[in-house]
Parts: structure tokens; C-alpha cells; sequence
């Protein structure tokens, strides 16, 4: 969904259209289905002929959407996005507020092996709050976490250590912005492989944005 969210971003910074929030009550329970069926409306239901109908509330103008602040420069067309208070709450979380910050996600040719330590139980609890941001705002620490996330199931403090160098560089890098518009909306795409880059099974690895 964070993906589909950036790929509506793009379009409304390039044609300067609206972003409005809409909230659809209990949307979940709107959807289409399939099958053909047939009920009876339970007692105490009053608004009999009106099924087809469902409530919405107008919020106005998006300035957050799922925890990420949305501004906008409409004289030059461009539109920011920034998950700084999630990235706040994350190093709150696992007490990193404190911490130094980090100039990269991480260390150069640092070695990582499923051998090298036990299971840390906390270390699903980080991944899974740092792959957010990675999905939203921060491509650039996707390549750490991917490297950092072959080793949940066996996470120990070697691994451990990795993702508190990514928590640094976040906190350096969480006011920076993730920007759209600006040039014409082109459809471009990125690959880069690597060689054998896994120290566990030789395995290469290849990455396409």
C-alpha cells in the first residue's frame, strides 16, 4: 500500500492536484464480494432501504497519512514526505533516543553469519518497525535492512548491533525529506547485482528499484 501512496504522491506533486483525506466507516466492511447471499437485517436496524449506503467523513486536506507528514511547495511543485515522529517513537522504543548518530546505514564490508550468535527475541520487534520506514520514506537504508533481515530467525547481538547502526543513521538522517515533482513523471527503473555476497550460502544478490 506505502508503495501505491508514493505513486499517487508523484502524480498530485507533477499536476498539482489535491491531496483530501476521506474516511470510510468501517470500509472494511463495504467491500465486494463474490458470492451471492442472502440475509435478513437483524432487529434494530432502522434506516430499512438504505443498504447500499455507507458513511463518510470529510477530513479535509492531508497534511499526515499513516504516520508520514506530507508538505508541499505548490509555486515549484514539489512534494516532501517525512516519517521523523515514527523514527522518534522507534528510538524511544529500543532506548536509542540517546544515542550517537551514524554517517551510514552501514559499516563498509561488514561480515554477518547465522553462526555467529543465539536468537535475540526483540529482534523481529526492530525489524518489522524499521521495514516501515524503508517502505515509505527511507530507500536508503533498504540494503542494510535486507542484509540485517536474513538473519530473524537466528538474530543475535553481532546482527543486533547492525540495526542499532541503522537506528543511528536514522536518527542523523530522520528530517530529511523524501521528495516528489519537480521533473516529468518518466517511468525509470534501477538492478545492481552483487557476487556471492552471502557469507551462509554463497549466494549472490541482486537488487531493481
Amino acid at each position: 500500500m506505502a508503495k501505491s501512496i508514493r505513486i499517487l504522491f508523484a502524480i498530485a506533486a507533477w499536476y498539482d492536484y489535491e491531496i483530501w483525506k476521506m474516511d470510510v466507516k468501517t470500509a472494511f466492511l463495504n467491500g465486494f464480494v463474490e458470492e451471492e447471499i442472502f440475509m435478513d437485517q437483524p432487529e434494530g436496524f432502522t434506516t430499512v432501504g438504505e443498504e447500499q449506503k455507507f458513511s463518510i467523513e470529510d477530513m479535509g486536506e492531508a497534511s499526515y497519512i499513516l504516520g508520514i507528514k506530507i508538505y508541499r511547495d505548490r509555486s515549484r511543485r514539489l512534494l516532501g514526505l517525512t516519517q521523523s515522529s515514527y523514527i522518534e517513537k522507534i528510538l524511544k522504543r529500543f532506548k536509542m533516543e540517546h544515542s550517537k548518530r551514524a554517517l551510514l546505514p552501514m559499516r563498509h564490508r561488514i561480515k554477518l553469519s547465522k553462526k555467529q550468535s543465539p536468537k535475540i527475541d526483540e529482534e523481529l520487534k526492530r525489524m518489522s518497525n524499521i521495514r516501515y520506514a524503508v517502505q515509505c520514506t527511507k530507500p536508503d537504508i533498504a540494503y542494510a535492512l535486507s542484509v540485517t533481515s536474513r538473519y530473524q530467525a537466528c538474530a543475535g547481538e553481532a546482527h543486533w548491533g547492525t540495526v542499532k547502526s541503522i537506528l543511528k543513521y536514522l536518527k542523523r538522517t530522520k528530517d530529511i525529506f523524501l521528495i516528489y515533482g519537480g521533473v516529468e513523471l518518466i517511468l525509470e527503473g534501477y538492478s545492481d547485482p552483487s557476487f556471492q555476497s552471502d557469507d551462509d550460502d554463497a549466494k549472490s544478490q541482486s537488487g531493481v528499484v
